[in-house]
């Protein structure tokens, strides 16, 4: 669509166009993951369901995790519905509706009566979230040029993270007043801005493929990718950096609803400090990280955040001995989001420098689900730990787990410098 005969006033005007939709989509992407994560952890410590029960939450969200499973049949198959708005257009279209009315009747469960209703409608929800965020990575790789890719990934960021404040602080500050079904009400509400965005997208062009058989097909889209990555150096050993990189941030995160809530801070507090000012500090955070990846390259701004992102949760064990102190929540949150924000930068930056041009979504979807599996799987334990430990002997504990990742990455980094991690350097 933009060719050379385009007027320069008119590709303007397409790239816009295509940066307000990827705003718009990264908006729907981030509304249901804190509906399956802290606010809906906040709701079931209101209703007096056990730590160790809210640990396992953690599993909800394991179809974040292995979205790379089913992300062939979402690129190859013609979809169920709006088949005619295309391939892309025509998945979002038909899941986002979907997504929507699973959230609403999440809002009409009650788990402190039937907690097992409850995670089953939640576990839903971020199946059709995953497989959303799918599409979406998808719509963003073709129908952004190369040169509008970083751009785009921003608007989505923005997106995303807008989402997120509006489906935590926001459902929390809802659910304060007209109770948690008209917040998820309200949250089902927002994937409407994505489905418009869908409505008024552009539809990417479809390459050209060969007849082949299905084997073949299945093979270019499922192995080829696996196969690709599993021929470079060290390949166990990036996977393993990878998956437990965010492992004492994990166990943190997962607890923290429950830990607000053991400390006697109210709705209002944690969505005005944990959320609003959690998302300006990650936001802050996130920019230094690219300016300090830039400036210093990616191996030192992998090593100096990864050492920031592992003691900020010390943080946690500050706000503990302190109790109900203001000061000290507003600290905790700033340092911890800033320093996750900076660690996250560098983080994306060297995931992206691992993909493969010829396997770009595959590869990316198979490395940023396996970074979450620790928070889907080992995180299910946290509650367990919280219960047995207490708040501070916990808390000291997910400051060391992240060790184990910090040692594999100076190893890595001494054997094999990021600008030797790119597709290229196979082994």
């Amino acid at each position: 669509m933009r060719d050379a005969d385009t007027p320069p006033s008119r590709r303007s005007l397409l790239k816009n166009r295509r940066f307000l939709v990827m705003l718009a989509l990264g908006f729907s992407a981030g509304v249901p993951l804190p509906l399956t994560a802290f606010t809906l952890r906040q709701w079931m410590s209101e209703s007096g369901i056990s730590l160790t029960a809210i640990g396992l939450t953690a599993l909800i969200g394991l179809a974040y995790s292995l979205k790379f499973l089913w992300s062939p049949l979402l690129d190859h198959a013609r979809p169920p519905l709006f088949a005619a708005m295309g391939r892309r257009r025509g998945w979002l279209a038909s899941i986002q509706p979907l997504l929507a009315l699973a959230i609403l009747g999440l809002g009409f469960t009650n788990p402190a009566l039937n907690p097992s209703a409850t995670v089953a409608v939640a576990v839903l929800v971020a199946f059709l979230s995953a497989s959303q965020d799918i599409v979406v990575d998808a719509w963003r790789i073709e129908a952004l040029e190369e040169r509008d890719q970083g751009y785009g990934l921003a608007c989505y960021i923005w997106g995303y993270r807008g989402a997120m404040l509006a489906a935590n602080a926001g459902a929390l500050t809802v659910a304060e007043y007209a109770g948690w079904a008209a917040a998820f009400a309200m949250c089902a509400g927002l994937v409407g801005v994505g489905f418009v965005a869908v409505l008024v997208a552009p539809e990417p062009a479809t390459p050209a493929r060969l007849p082949l058989p299905w084997a073949a097909r299945l093979r270019s889209a499922v192995v080829d990718p696996f196969a690709e990555f599993m021929q470079r150096r060290w390949w166990l050993a990036i996977l393993l950096f990878i998956a437990l990189f965010k492992l004492g941030e994990a166990l943190a995160g997962i607890m923290t609803a429950p830990f607000y809530r053991a400390l006697d801070f109210s709705r209002t507090e944690v969505a005005a400090v944990g959320s609003v000012f959690g998302l300006f500090a990650t936001l802050l955070g996130a920019l230094a990280g690219g300016w300090l990846v830039a400036r210093i390259g990616m191996a030192r701004a992998l090593v100096l955040t990864g050492c920031t992102q592992m003691l900020s949760n010390l943080m946690y064990v500050a706000l503990a001995q302190a109790g109900h102190a203001m000061p000290m929540l507003w600290a905790q949150v700033g340092v911890e989001n800033f320093t996750d924000g900076l660690a996250d930068a560098a983080f994306v930056t060297y995931l992206s420098s691992l993909t493969s041009r010829a396997f770009t979504a595959t590869q990316y979807a198979l490395l940023s689900s396996l970074a979450a599996v620790p928070l889907r799987t080992l995180g299910a334990s946290s509650g367990w730990l919280a219960e047995t430990l207490g708040w501070s002997p916990f808390f000291l504990l997910t400051t060391a787990a992240a060790l184990p990742a910090m040692g594999i990455m100076l190893w890595l980094l001494r054997r094999l410098p990021p600008a030797e991690t790119s597709a290229e350097k196979t082994a």
